[in-house]
């Protein structure tokens, strides 16, 4: 049991994961705003608005660096972190987003011309993020973080 509280009195980690639940609620509503269509994958899903990776690695190292000092080796280890996290959100998992569009675009116009080809599966096309998204993310889990170490 009192490895239970030790678990949820850590508000580093509570930090980070409220970031990312805050982001996937977020995210869900934003979508069902625009597309006027509940999709409850977006609650765990990856991809959207706000980047769910940045709330979570932005509320990690900013808690961290409350906690330890901007000084510290955690406070460096987690936002290095943060910054590759944040880089591959946008670089390589948002090319990776755009191929899977082409390819299942390909798909569509393969099985229109009565190829022998299944599109059951199509490839995940939302798995990045735009910089903005990155940036709306960061911001949430900033924020998320001087408000949680704060109490």
């Amino acid at each position: 049991m009192e490895q239970l509280s030790l678990l949820f009195g850590n508000r580093i980690l509570l930090s980070a994961v409220s970031g990312w639940l805050m982001a996937q609620v977020l995210k869900t509503i934003i979508h069902f705003y625009f597309t006027k269509q509940f999709v409850a994958e977006r609650l765990v899903g990856s991809g959207g608005m706000p980047s769910c990776h940045s709330a979570t690695v932005c509320g990690l190292s900013t808690a961290t660096g409350m906690q330890f000092g901007l000084g510290s080796f955690e406070f460096a280890v987690a936002t290095i972190f943060a910054i590759v996290v944040m880089y591959d959100a946008i670089g390589v998992r948002r090319e990776a987003g755009n191929q899977a569009k082409i390819i299942n675009e390909m798909m569509e116009i393969f099985e229109s011309m009565n190829k022998e080809l299944s599109t059951e599966d199509k490839l995940k096309e939302l798995v990045g993020h735009t910089p903005l998204q990155v940036l709306v993310g960061a911001i949430l889990g900033i924020l998320i973080a001087v408000i949680t170490m704060s109490l």
